[in-house]
This record gives structure tokens, C-alpha cells and sequence, in this order.
């Protein structure tokens, strides 16, 4: 197999993947390598929310980047069903934002004020409108944000799709290949060593997820980025309990097909361990309980953890290195990994072929607050 290609993607999570896809499908001669097996990490353990209305609730830069990123996915879905023959289960039915006090109440009618200027569709939902739509849910609920645009999708056949589509485009795919080093020359980026051996490109696109700062350690400066640790589990019933999503400030409720509802999730920083916690996970039971009382009554089916990748601002890495030319990072996603997948890897893309960018990514760009690669910072890593 030759060692040279146009682009060598790191990471075979979902945003490294859609990545690929997006480069494959111009044309590019495209590796993509994995220091595990595909889609082992946040990809595989994330609920698949689409929520660009439901996590956001102020006027932002990512805000804007995730509405457009959710318009791409119907179109997604065909073109990876058509490649691939995933279905990634687009769901389009729609999110309800639910209120358990009187100040969040207040708190959502400026999320709803401030949407609906950003020309966003959103609706305020009575109580009784609520258990008319949703009758299983508790009636301490005091309202809800009704969000019809906001779906959800099987997150890791959604990783799955981008990875298989890139390969059916020609992408080379290769698991438990670690990236130990970066080849730079003279300040621009030849390729990198890996535990396979060198390989070479014209550009190397970094997206491991939690895991990218680690690849940066040669660099005088690194990315500021830090692991997450989130804790859920899945139930499942004879009857669907719920329709649509339900999303509240420290859980969530996602229905999926086969009668199967996946409860999230927990946020531990500064840890790699993807151990799972009675802690968490009653805690979570708990507040999923209160919000749908009947869950108790499911049967219980697994419980997991997935590691997502945070910055200090909440904002993703987006771009090209300023130290190193032909470098370009694709990470610190958070919670939002899944929904931003498809315009990820069109950035990326159009950056990579030098095309104008309608966005203005400057507030992803990569040096807004790097650190120097002496500091440290306390991570678990057991």
C-alpha cells in the first residue's frame, strides 16, 4: 500500500469520519486512522440529539454553526443510505424543553424571545397541552419548549455511515493504528509516524476527540481541551412511553425505535475513565423518574460512559494550526459532536481546497487561548 496520500484524517469517531467523507467525495486520496476500533468512544456512547435549539439559550457563534449543521441531515441521511446502506435514523418529531420550576419558566420565555428572533421555530407548551401530547410525563411539570426541528439520529450508525460512505469513496480506513508522532519540515506538516510506520500527505486533519491535545505534545504550544466524562443508560418497553424527546437541565430522555428510551447524562471533567458510577447512574434514575414517573417500571437494559472533548470557552477547534501549515484540528465538540458533524466536515473540506467559508470562523479558531505545552493539567486517566 503506498505510504503518500492528499489527506490523513486522525480520529475514526464521527466528525473524522464525516471529515473523510467530505474529502473523498472531492476527489481526495484519503487515510483515515484510528488507535482503536471505529467508533468506540463519544461516537458510540452519545443519545444522537440533534438539539440546536434545545442546548442553546443566547445568541452565539455555535448557536448559528449548529441550526445550519441540523439542516444538513435530511440530506445526509440519503446520501449515507445510499453509499453505505446505514439508515442512521433520522427522527424529525420534534423536542420538548421542560420546565420543573417557576424559574425555569422565566428562564425559557427569553429563550423563546431570543429564538424567535433568531427566526427559529419554537412554541410554548401549557402543562395540560403537554399531557395531551405526552400523558406518561409527571404533572409537576410546569411547561414545556415545544422545538419541531429539533430530532435525533442512532449517533453511531450516523459515525458508522460517514466512515463506510469515505471507504466506498476510495478512503483507506485503518484501525488500532496509533498516531505517535506528527512529520513536520520546516514548519509545515508532511504527514505522521504511527505505530504501522510513516505515512505521508499534503495535509493531516486532527479529530480525535478527548484525545487530539495528546497528538499536539510536540508542538511549543497546545490546544486547551479536556476530557468529560458522561454516564447513561437505556431502558426498554412493550408500549413507547414517550414520542418525542425530552430534554431538562440535567437529563434527558431519548425515545428510539423498538420501544428503547436512552437516559443521559452525567458530566465528570479531568477524567479518561470510562468506568460507570452507581452514583451517576441513580442520579440520573432520579431525575428521570420525576420528570416520567412510569420509567420505573421498565425493564432495564444497559448502562455505558463515552469521554467528550471540552474547551475552556465551550467553543470547538476549527481550523488550521498557526504554528504548523497544513495541519487543521477538528475538535473540543462537547455535547454537540453528533449535530455538528455534517458542517465539520464540510469546513474542513472547503478550507483544505482553500474556498470561502460563508461562516465566520473566527471565534473557532485555533490559538484564541493556547497554552504552553509545559502546563499541566490534573487528569484521571484510570
Amino acid at each position: 500500500m503506498s505510504a503518500f496520500f492528499d489527506c490523513i484524517v486522525i480520529g475514526g469517531g464521527v466528525n473524522g469520519g464525516s471529515i473523510a467523507y467530505n474529502l473523498a467525495k472531492r476527489g481526495k486520496h484519503v487515510l483515515l486512522v484510528e488507535k482503536d476500533r471505529l467508533v468506540s468512544k463519544a461516537s458510540n456512547a452519545a443519545a444522537g440529539m440533534l438539539a440546536a435549539g434545545g442546548e442553546f439559550e443566547e445568541v452565539g457563534p455555535l448557536f448559528e454553526l449548529a441550526r445550519r449543521s441540523r439542516s444538513m441531515f435530511p440530506r445526509i441521511a440519503e446520501e449515507l443510505k445510499e453509499l453505505s446502506h446505514i439508515d442512521i435514523e433520522l427522527i424529525n418529531k420534534g423536542m420538548f424543553k421542560i420546565a420543573m420550576t417557576d424559574e425555569e419558566v422565566l428562564e425559557y420565555s427569553r429563550v423563546l424571545e431570543f429564538q424567535h428572533k433568531e427566526g427559529e421555530e419554537i412554541s410554548w407548551i401549557s402543562p395540560n397541552e403537554l399531557m395531551i401530547q405526552e400523558s406518561k410525563l409527571s404533572s409537576d411539570i410546569k411547561g414545556a419548549l415545544y422545538l419541531p426541528q429539533d430530532g435525533h439520529v442512532s449517533a453511531p450508525e450516523l459515525a458508522l455511515g460517514y466512515l463506510k460512505s469515505a471507504a466506498k469513496l476510495g478512503a483507506t480506513i485503518k484501525e488500532f493504528v496509533e498516531v505517535t508522532s506528527l512529520i513536520i519540515e520546516g514548519g509545515m506538516t508532511k504527514g505522521v509516524v504511527t505505530s504501522e510506520g510513516p505515512f505521508y500527505s499534503d495535509q493531516v486533519i486532527l479529530a480525535g476527540g478527548a484525545w487530539s491535545a495528546k497528538v499536539l505534545e510536540q508542538s511549543s504550544k497546545r490546544i486547551e481541551t479536556y476530557p468529560v466524562k458522561g454516564e447513561c443508560f437505556s431502558v426498554t418497553t412493550h408500549l413507547p412511553l414517550i414520542t418525542k424527546t425530552i430534554f431538562s437541565h440535567g437529563c434527558y430522555l431519548v425515545p428510539k425505535k423498538g420501544g428503547r428510551i436512552i437516559v443521559g447524562a452525567t458530566e465528570k471533567p479531568n477524567t479518561f475513565s470510562q468506568s460507570v458510577s452507581i452514583k451517576g447512574i441513580s442520579t440520573l434514575m432520579e431525575r428521570a423518574i420525576r420528570i416520567l414517573p412510569s420509567l420505573e417500571e421498565a425493564e432495564w437494559e444497559k448502562s455505558w460512559a463515552g469521554i467528550r472533548p471540552q474547551t475552556s470557552d465551550g467553543l470547538p477547534y476549527l481550523g488550521e494550526h498557526p504554528e504548523y501549515q497544513d495541519l487543521f484540528i477538528a475538535t473540543g465538540h462537547y455535547r454537540n459532536g453528533i449535530l455538528l458533524a455534517p458542517i465539520t466536515g464540510e469546513i474542513i473540506a472547503n478550507l483544505i481546497e482553500g474556498r470561502q467559508e460563508i461562516i465566520d470562523l473566527s471565534p473557532f479558531k485555533i490559538d484564541r487561548h493556547f497554552v504552553e505545552s509545559t502546563e499541566k493539567r490534573e487528569t484521571t486517566w484510570s
